[in-house]
């Protein structure tokens, strides 16, 4: 018999993520009846300490809000999640506790899908943990790129339509829009969108947030993130069962 192996997510306010039915039908599938994946919902990141004492936990996704704050809590993270600044998947080995950013891998096969020559302009919206994959793949391919947050010179009040029409690839980074909360939508001038526009929301749930509803009513092409989920959950489950 093997021993048990628990995999899980941790985050803030996650009982509606993807990931626990995901691994348990892979699990399924690959008969690993010993493998459970699990949720578990952090009110601060340092209760992940005591997940870590826990002998049978072998890997870790990590979601919103923690995936720079995790950082401090490992003992080693690969050298691009060190360039991104964050961390989304942790595997857990002889007690050692390592840090890898699989986002860069999901987002950089959805844009490689649909991405045109004419996309040469980007707009960020958002600076958390996903947003710096992001920031990273648009790098990696000189697409050169804005952000805009809250905090920043350009931020979504000054954010005009004449910048988005000069920006025919926007990602929409911010959790706002996300279930149970769709009715939301951050400030933009969807004006400014056109069916050269390529716009995608890292929100999977719900399929269509109000955002992208809104950019599709612009005629713009509009993709969610459920692709980038997949693609990032296949790549952790590599690292995980890599020697």
């Amino acid at each position: 018999m093997n021993e048990k192996q628990v995999f899980g997510l941790i985050g803030k306010n996650i009982s509606y993520s993807f990931s626990k039915k995901y691994f348990t039908d892979k699990f399924s599938k690959l008969h690993l009846s010993e493998n459970k994946y699990e949720i578990f919902d952090l009110n601060e990141i340092k209760e992940v300490e005591k997940l870590f004492q826990n002998p049978e936990v072998k890997g870790l996704n990590v979601t919103i809000p923690y995936k720079e704050k995790i950082i401090d809590f490992l003992d080693e993270i690969s050298e691009e999640a060190k360039i991104i600044g964050a961390v989304n998947c942790i595997k857990i080995k002889d007690n050692k506790k390592i840090g890898f950013n699989t986002d860069a891998f999901g987002f950089e096969k959805t844009l490689l899908l649909h991405l045109k020559d004419f996309h040469k302009n980007a707009l960020i919206l958002g600076n958390g943990g996903a947003a710096k994959a992001v920031k990273y793949v648009l790098n990696k391919f000189n697409i050169p790129f804005k952000i805009i947050a809250r905090n920043s010179d350009l931020n979504f009040e000054n954010l005009s339509k004449e910048i988005v029409e000069n920006h025919q690839l926007i990602i929409q980074c911010t959790p706002v829009g996300t279930f149970p909360n769709e009715e939301k939508c951050i400030k933009f001038p969807f004006e400014g969108l056109s069916e050269k526009h390529l716009v995608i929301d890292l929100i999977y749930n719900p399929t269509y947030t109000k955002f992208l509803i809104n950019a599709a009513n612009f005629n713009a092409k509009t993709l969610n993130g459920y692709y980038m989920l997949e693609q990032q959950a296949e790549k952790a489950w590599e690292i995980w069962k890599s020697n």
